[in-house]
């Protein structure tokens, strides 16, 4: 229904890239906001950022590159709002308030497949061969860079609220871009599907969008519930993740 209702209101699909990263930017900003006020990093997960970060940076690099354009400007403020959380949880008073103990899920768990996957399927355009590794590894890596976050969110049972506003603004973010990709491939876009080129490339970049929407689909589900119910306390079940 909403793929729907974007595809009849939203002519040109490639601006639901541009509100993906947005959204995304916006939930950064969610998190600078707490961190001015409460002076607390408390429910944050530091391999989430750590991921984060490096997905951005990378997807940068590969934008210099290969493509310039208004996603080049998004994605480098985006990163300094990122690499901004990071430094306040690492050199800062701020440390001391990190669940380190509920952040169970390291870095490099979530990292190490991404990049093999990456040399396995990736786009078979005629950039140089590194981009092409770069540009999949931050495909597959965006699509999961989120999950230590919900396990540590699992292990709390109850979401801090401005991590809370964090976190779906990242799940609006990543519907918007799957909505993107979908819509695209279904009005069989030329230049995208020449972009994807063949093989086993496109499927992958489908199914990590799918994979990272539906990652987060269960927290939205239990953030949009909480506030319904007029309580805005996100309390979390078991087996969300």
């Amino acid at each position: 229904m909403l793929l729907l209702i974007l595809w009849r209101t939203i002519k040109d699909h490639d601006t639901l890239f541009v509100l993906a990263e947005i959204a995304h930017f916006v939930g950064i900003g969610v998190l600078g906001y707490k961190l001015q006020q409460k002076r607390s990093v408390a429910g944050l997960s530091l391999q989430s950022q750590l991921l984060t970060a490096t997905f951005l940076a990378v997807r940068l690099f590969c934008s210099f590159m290969m493509e310039y354009d208004i996603h080049t400007v998004l994605d480098a403020l985006t990163l300094a709002a990122t690499l901004g959380v990071v430094f306040c949880m690492t050199a800062t008073d701020m440390r001391l308030t990190y669940q380190k103990e509920q952040d169970i899920i390291k870095f490099y768990v979530v990292l190490i497949p991404c990049a093999l996957l990456a040399l396995v399927a990736k786009p078979s355009t005629s950039h140089f061969y590194l981009f092409r590794v770069f540009w999949a590894f931050c495909v597959y890596l965006e699509a999961v860079s989120v999950y230590p976050q919900l396990r540590m969110m699992q292990k709390a049972k109850v979401v801090e609220r401005f991590t809370a506003h964090y976190v779906f603004a990242l799940g609006l973010s990543r519907f918007l871009s799957c909505a993107h990709w979908i819509l695209q491939i279904l009005e069989g876009n030329k230049y995208l599907l020449q972009a994807l080129g063949s093989g086993l490339w496109p499927v992958m970049v489908l199914v990590s969008e799918v994979v990272q929407t539906f990652v987060l689909a269960d927290f939205c589900f239990y953030y949009v519930k909480s506030y319904a119910e007029g309580s805005g306390i996100v309390r979390l079940p078991a087996g969300i993740v």
